[in-house]
């Protein structure tokens, strides 16, 4: 399971039991580079930065099939373009095709980080991406004030420690812009989904690749914000289960889970 931009592995517990229950296999999680007991971000970070570290743990657990969000999404389709996956379910994966995501980037985001300004800058990321709902549409000053709110709480405290990462994340999705036949090459199957409520340009991604590669199906899943993996309920689980079973038969409540469901937390790094 490869997780997103501004958390940890730790908020896909939940998702990833559900996972390990539904295929009857351990499910394994790893915080990603930046994150509490893996390596900082190097210089010179870039995807195949996250692509090695993924290629590291499919080895280390003898894994084949891959389920990621948001960032990971756009890290696992790359991981597929080198042949490293058997099969990948991606939802709401960040992929820029044709520059479809420079639209996003506020150059105040950087300026912002530069500065100090940590309120500042996750007030331009979340208006930029739109990735928190129906609050990404208020004005800057009140996601400003939002940010200083929710860094009372453990969880946005420790998005405001992430915010350095999510700078290095979305400049090496932009840095990796590529277009349409780029991911031709791509034979894994892959099903790549999308949010009914989620910003609409990453089903649009999800068609158009789906579209030009043989291999990458989409489907949108109804009733779902773009943080799905980390809420409750079964849908999204039971869609993803069912595409990495390979197996449309798939007895879900017959299925007794793994004597480890979860299987092991990785951090990466040397």
């Amino acid at each position: 399971m490869v997780h997103g931009t501004l958390v940890t592995d730790a908020l896909y517990g939940p998702f990833a039991m559900k996972l390990a229950r539904l295929l009857g296999r351990p499910v394994h999680t790893y915080n990603r580079r930046g994150r509490a007991g893996s390596s900082e971000q190097p210089g010179g970070y870039s995807a195949a930065t996250e692509v090695g570290d993924l290629a590291a743990v499919l080895r280390s657990t003898g894994s084949t099939d891959v389920a990621a969000h948001s960032y990971g999404g756009f890290v696992a389709l790359q991981a597929a373009r080198t042949g490293l996956i058997r099969r990948l379910v991606t939802y709401d994966a960040a992929v820029s095709v044709a520059g479809s995501l420079s639209r996003r980037w506020r150059p105040e985001l950087e300026q912002t980080m530069a500065a100090g300004q940590l309120d500042h800058a996750w007030a331009h990321l979340v208006q930029g991406l739109e990735t928190a709902g129906p609050v990404s549409k208020l004005p800057l000053g009140a996601l400003r004030m939002l940010s200083i709110l929710s860094a009372r709480t453990r969880l946005g405290a420790e998005m405001r420690q992430l915010l350095p990462t999510a700078l290095a994340e979305m400049q090496a999705v932009l840095k990796a812009d590529a277009e349409l036949q780029d991911f031709t090459g791509i034979t894994t199957p892959t099903l790549m989904l999308s949010g009914g409520w989620s910003p609409a340009y990453f089903a649009e991604t999800g068609r158009q690749l789906a579209a030009a590669v043989p291999a990458i199906d989409f489907a949108l899943v109804p009733g779902q914000l773009h943080e799905g993996p980390l809420r409750p309920g079964h849908r999204l689980a039971l869609t993803t289960a069912r595409f990495l079973a390979d197996d449309v038969g798939l007895r879900l409540r017959r299925i007794r889970a793994a004597r480890h469901p979860l299987g092991h937390r990785f951090r990466m790094g040397p």
